[in-house]
């Protein structure tokens, strides 16, 4: 009986071995990603001067300089805060905030009555980042960080962007930069949610690895959407999409 138990689970073992390497992979990842997020934060925390954007976006990246880190970095940031320039937008979506190196960049293009609305998945993070965010000299009311899986998140939305004759119930920019898997269902969802501006917003994607297949799909989605969606520019690790309704 035992010997035929034995022979009947060898040939799992292998199944077994990978399941239980991949999990042991996935625990450390997940270590390190909290280790490196604590360490970024206490890091820029500590180096930068409080109250001031620009100390607090150039100190991530002297660190960022010998440590790897998810921040977008400054190449990529002067990218960003050139479309946000341009763009001018007074309500932003942020997907993945990480430790809010985007966050204080886009923050820094609002005008007085603008609201940044960014979403992190990992609580962690995002309590480490709503820190950071208030040691640039944020105040509340400028932003709301929200932790949840976007698919959870982005429904509920509405109830963030405020009332009033200078508000509006949409975004005239959204910066997504968590999981590229995400990025076609999220727009996706984010148009049928009628969050988008119809007059116009941008939607800005974060590409780590523009060679991945999902952007196949997001380019033939939108190609099949051509009146809706244009691709502006792609250069220094970002996609500028420009969306519009009111034609």
């Amino acid at each position: 009986m035992s010997s035929s138990l034995m022979a009947a689970s060898v040939p799992l073992l292998p199944t077994v071995m990978r399941f239980c390497c991949d999990a042991l992979a996935w625990t450390l990842r997940l270590l390190r990603g909290h280790a490196s997020a604590k360490e970024t934060h206490a890091f820029v925390f500590t180096h930068c001067i409080h109250g001031n954007p620009t100390s607090v976006l150039a100190t991530f990246d002297i660190y960022a300089e010998t440590h790897v880190t998810f921040a977008i970095g400054a190449q990529t940031g002067q990218a960003l805060d050139e479309v946000g320039r341009h763009m001018r937008p007074s309500r932003v979506l942020e997907l993945g905030t990480y430790l809010g190196y985007s966050s204080v960049i886009l923050l820094r293009l609002l005008p007085p009555f603008g609201r940044l609305v960014t979403v992190e998945k990992d609580s962690k993070v995002a309590n480490l980042a709503e820190e950071i965010i208030l040691v640039a000299g944020f105040k509340d009311p400028q932003f709301q960080v929200l932790t949840g899986k976007s698919s959870k998140i982005i429904p509920t939305l509405h109830s963030f962007l405020g009332t009033g004759p200078r508000t509006s119930d949409t975004f005239h920019m959204v910066l997504m930069d968590h999981n590229p898997r995400l990025y076609l269902v999220d727009l996706q969802a984010l148009e049928d949610q009628n969050l988008l501006c119809p007059t116009g917003c941008t939607i800005v994607l974060i590409l780590r690895n523009p060679k991945k297949k999902f952007l196949e799909k997001l380019y033939d989605w939108m190609d099949e959407r051509r009146d809706f969606y244009r691709i502006k520019s792609q250069l220094h690790g970002i996609i500028e999409i420009f969306y519009q309704s009111n034609n």
